[in-house]
């Protein structure tokens, strides 16, 4: 079996590389900046990026499984993702383990979610065998929510989010890419053990870190209205903004026990995450 992985120079492909590595199982690293690949036995670096369609076909000759990591947040991702999986189908590639977000739809609050959900489709209808994982936010993502002042200034309500920790993620995509026919066509929400309020997320911050933080819920206007410095293009302050509306829905707060199924490890609380050795 020949797995690629793309990712690999992030946080999340680069934990599922690791593990990949420690279980002597050989890799191809798609990247598209060669000297930020980490160096991992049984590892081979190709370049090549999802826009390409000629590269990529080329990096994915010979791949049986793709892990998919989802390209970085642009107002073309979808026509990306599609480029990079018609790349893998005529490539020969057989299946494709995606990360993709939980409760993915083409009505998703959260509007990166409908990119997530049109991804989920192109790749059944390149007729791919697949393992989704629709991951829930990043409780690792949370801290950088803090604003210089200690604030979390957003729209989220009293709404809740089983945040989940990419560390767990990786080890569901690790054990999918190892054990191949175990998870066909298989689609698992990566959830954490608890659903958090975005003031229980400022409480926990303040409890473990070095600065008090609070929880301000903004109305849509003030939330726009408070992005608006920044001069993104409307797509990019869409998603900021619904990252908070989705909480506010509840859309993020069912838990699942996929993780502890899979791996048979329960996913980490938040708490546990603050608490670790950095």
């Amino acid at each position: 079996m020949t797995v690629a992985v793309t990712g690999s120079t992030g946080a999340l492909g680069g934990m599922v590389a690791r593990r990949l590595a420690a279980s002597d199982l050989p890799q191809r690293l798609i990247v598209r900046t060669p000297g930020r690949a980490p160096e991992l036995p049984g590892a081979t670096v190709v370049v090549s990026d999802y826009a390409d369609a000629d590269a990529a076909e080329q990096a994915l000759t010979g791949v049986d499984t793709l892990f998919m990591v989802s390209a970085s947040e642009s107002e073309d991702r979808r026509e990306q993702h599609r480029t990079f999986i018609g790349a893998a189908a005529r490539a020969g590639v057989s299946r494709i383990v995606y990360t993709s977000f939980v409760g993915a739809a083409a009505d998703s609050t959260f509007t990166l979610g409908r990119d997530h959900f049109a991804t989920e489709q192109a790749i059944r209808d390149a007729g791919l065998t697949f393992t989704i994982l629709r991951d829930n936010f990043y409780l690792d993502f949370l801290p950088a929510l803090v604003g210089e002042d200690g604030v979390i200034r957003g729209p989220a309500g009293d709404g809740r989010a089983s945040v989940v920790a990419r560390s767990d993620i990786a080890r569901v995509a690790a054990e999918a890419l190892l054990h191949p026919g175990e998870h066909e066509n298989a689609v698992y929400d990566m959830t954490g053990p608890e659903a958090l309020s975005m003031a229980e997320v400022a409480h926990l911050l303040t409890e473990h870190g070095d600065q008090p933080v609070t929880f301000y819920d903004e109305s849509l206007q003030e939330a726009y209205a408070s992005r608006a410095k920044w001069g993104a293009p409307d797509w990019q302050v869409d998603a900021w903004v619904t990252t908070y509306t989705a909480f506010a829905t509840g859309e993020l707060a069912r838990g699942s026990d996929d993780i502890e199924r899979v791996t048979g490890v329960p996913p980490m609380t938040l708490e546990t995450y603050l608490t670790q050795p950095r």
